[in-house]
């Protein structure tokens, strides 16, 4: 849980007496609320939980987020793309605008889930946190849509599908999203394996750049050469810290050598997968893998480096082409967006409130970077594990599962922040 300092507690009392005499919406009355709607939100949250649907068949919870938002008297457009929603919620007052994300398909696994609402569906499970990302996005909308007349400005609530596919920001961009809402600043969050209530940011690239890498080769190349090929080209590929091991994402919780260590291992490195897939197509050969780079300018050497390790390996005359077929773009945080919210936020809840990212992870990727590329915005890292409760959020792994605690932080602390954003000019 966050913090809550001597300051704002002082506050909280200033904004009791202050709203005897006007009504206003505080940061006091956000987290009374929130405590009120808590409950709610985590019935609402498990009950999505157990039923959960994949990308691009959203439409069950598509229409339990439409009907939520439109309780709440919000405007609701459904007709953007896919089984998107985009809630509007204008305020009383002429103002700047701000959007909000939530995403909402989960994923095609059976992993074990030990929680008694685990999913109804066979292979389908929200084991990356989408649900809980509802719930605390309908949590902000309501807690924003019972004090609108007071706001300064509009929120607009974006639920995206096909998040998992990384197709569904995008498809919404395209189909015309920031033609029917034109938000000034974007957020959004992900539920992660930090422990819960910490948030986590940083300006700039949240994860390592993703990259696939297609080599194709004729097919006279022995496989068991090729192996060993591989294993050339990870090798004069990979760069990391002082002989650390980026790919160990459990290390991220680790004081020492986490992202909230400035000298973390999860920085200025290059991975790739160990092992190659190898097979062979239409009288080809092709050798496959994904690339993990932190720094952009490092990129367009990576194919040039490639074709040198297969020419001093003695295999030019085999090599037919390289090419990267699959590199998506990745988060990227607004530099002084970042920085106005984590100094809003710490000014709100203390200076632990918000915990400095001086890494970059490796494997994860969020195509919210679709919108940031329209709009400024930024991303955060929301804590979901508490180790007392055996609960560990490593997204996408077995025994996935979240602190329900994490919704009531969530809620609180981005109500907050956009609050205090919309008095902005």
């Amino acid at each position: 849980m966050v913090t809550v300092s001597y300051s704002f507690a002082q506050q909280l009392k200033s904004e009791a007496r202050n709203n005897n005499s006007k009504r206003t919406l505080t940061h006091g009355a956000i987290k009374l609320e929130t405590d009120r709607i808590f409950n709610k939100l985590v019935a609402l949250r498990r009950d999505l939980h157990e039923n959960p649907e994949l990308a691009g068949n959203e439409i069950r919870t598509q229409k339990i987020i439409a009907q939520y938002l439109l309780d709440l008297g919000l405007e609701v457009e459904t007709n953007i793309y896919g089984h998107g929603v985009a809630g509007i919620l204008k305020g009383g007052k002429k103002g700047k605008t701000i959007a909000w994300r939530s995403d909402m398909d989960a994923l095609p696994q059976d992993f074990p889930d030990p929680v008694a609402f685990r999913s109804v569906v066979k292979g389908v499970q929200h084991g990356c946190g989408h649900d809980i990302h509802m719930a605390i996005g309908l949590g902000i909308a309501e807690v924003l849509a019972k004090n609108k007349e007071s706001l300064k400005g509009s929120v607009y609530f974006i639920f995206q599908p096909e998040e998992e596919t990384f197709i569904g920001a995008k498809g919404m961009v395209n189909s015309g999203l920031f033609s029917k809402i034109k938000p000034d600043e974007i957020y959004g969050l992900h539920v992660s394996v930090l422990p819960v209530g910490q948030i986590m940011v940083k300006p700039n690239e949240m994860f390592a750049y993703q990259k696939r890498v297609r080599i194709k080769l004729k097919d006279e190349l022995p496989k068991e050469d090729a192996k060993v090929l591989t294993k050339k080209i990870h090798s004069a590929l990979f760069r990391a810290a002082n002989g650390s091991k980026p790919w160990e994402i459990q290390h991220i919780n680790d004081p020492k050598i986490g992202p909230a260590n400035p000298n973390t291992i999860f920085k200025d490195f290059l991975i790739t997968d160990e092992k190659f897939t190898i097979y062979s197509k239409n009288g080809n050969l092709f050798l496959e893998a994904y690339l993990y780079e932190t720094n952009s300018a490092n990129l367009e050497a990576l194919i040039p480096k490639i074709k040198q390790v297969i020419a001093e390996s003695g295999y030019n005359d085999q090599l037919l082409s390289i090419s990267f077929v699959q590199e998506n773009p990745t988060v990227i945080n607004n530099e002084k967006l970042t920085d106005i919210a984590t100094k809003t936020l710490k000014i709100i809840f203390g200076k632990d409130a918000v915990t400095t990212d001086y890494g970059q992870l490796p494997f994860f990727n969020d195509d919210f970077t679709y919108f940031q590329q329209k709009v400024p915005g930024v991303y955060f890292f929301l804590g979901g594990s508490n180790l007392e409760k055996g609960i560990i959020a490593m997204n996408h792994a077995p025994n996935f599962q979240v602190d329900e605690e994490s919704i009531r932080t969530g809620v609180k602390s981005f109500s907050s922040l956009i609050l205090e954003r919309l008095k902005k000019n």
